[in-house]
């Protein structure tokens, strides 16, 4: 069953990048990648940095608050490595958590359980900023058109998608009113240590809200303006690969990658570029140039997810010592 799993894995990886790339020969993949002029590359590349900075800045806010010798740059190289763990991890871009609470336990004796909650907060505020652009990228699809051809309705086909991320402003919010929705939740199955650490955590997430709203606001602010990076950049990746969209287009197209990284795949393989080629294709944008964008995304994913593995082995070697 062992042997069996792993193969399974990587022919459904197989069957996603094949639906993908069935259509798009690599010369002429090539050929689009090629129209990328040499001033372009630091750009995407300064515009990252400034995406993980702004990544950072929100943990650190949040861990600051409570934390004041707590310096900046550690926490980078940190999250970097966390994306490098999450990115390469079956999940919805998480697994490299662990990795941030190890750190403040290490180097700030920090207990787990508040070290968890800096956590907690920092991927609350990370969902509640993608939820804000989830919710204009929604309307983009809509007015796109993406869905008129198969006769959907938009609202029903994503009604429960809306839903399910509803649930970090309304979890931030609750713990502000100091209400801690997800321990009493387990609490009405069991009372064991995990959600006894769980209801601990949950708490101290509520009192950072409600005694460090200055600091809130500003994580908010940063998580915000880290997602609007993202956007940016998807801008300039299709402008700069001459693929000519409107506006609204373009934001539909940038939303239907980013739920492709919701599929449980590194990296949402197979599934990103499937979302590409459907939607880019829905605006008359060939498959060759769609898979063009992705390839971009891929080099740029691939280049940080190495770098951040790297600093990942590092710091476990470290904990080792």
């Amino acid at each position: 069953m062992k042997k069996i799993r792993p193969i399974a894995i990587y022919s459904l990886l197989a069957a996603l990048l094949y639906f993908a790339l069935r259509n798009a020969p690599l010369t002429e993949i090539w050929a689009t990648l090629q129209k990328l002029e040499l001033w372009q590359i630091p750009v995407l590349i300064g515009l990252n940095a400034i995406i993980y900075i702004l990544i950072s800045l929100r943990w650190w806010l949040i861990v600051r608050a409570e934390k004041k010798d707590v310096s900046f740059f550690p926490l980078l190289v940190t999250r970097v490595a966390v994306f490098g763990v999450s990115y390469f991890t079956l999940g919805p871009q998480v697994g490299g958590e662990p990795l941030q609470v190890l750190y403040l336990q290490r180097n700030y004796g920090m207990t787990y359980t508040r070290a968890t909650s800096t956590v907690v907060m920092d991927k609350l505020l990370e969902f509640l900023a993608n939820f804000v652009l989830l919710g204009f990228g929604l309307t983009a699809i809509i007015q796109a058109g993406i869905f008129s051809a198969s006769g959907n309705t938009p609202f029903a086909s994503l009604s429960g998608l809306i839903v399910l991320l509803l649930w970090p402003p309304v979890h931030v919010f609750l713990l502000y009113r100091g209400k801690y929705p997800v321990s009493a939740i387990l609490r009405k199955f069991s009372n064991n240590k995990f959600v006894r650490f769980v209801a601990a955590s949950e708490r101290m997430a509520g009192t950072f809200c409600r005694r460090h709203l200055g600091s809130l606001i500003s994580a908010i602010f940063a998580s915000v303006l880290a997602a609007l990076g993202m956007v940016v950049e998807f801008f300039c990746i299709t402008f700069f690969l001459r693929i000519r969209l409107s506006f609204w287009q373009t934001i539909a197209a940038w939303t239907a990658g980013w739920l492709a990284f919701l599929v449980p795949l590194p990296g949402g393989l197979g599934a990103l570029e499937a979302s590409q080629v459907f939607a880019l294709g829905a605006f008359g944008i060939s498959a060759v140039a769609a898979i063009g964008v992705t390839l971009l995304i891929r080099a740029r994913d691939l280049l940080i997810g190495g770098l951040g593995l790297l600093l990942a082995g590092r710091e476990s070697r470290r904990s080792r010592l």
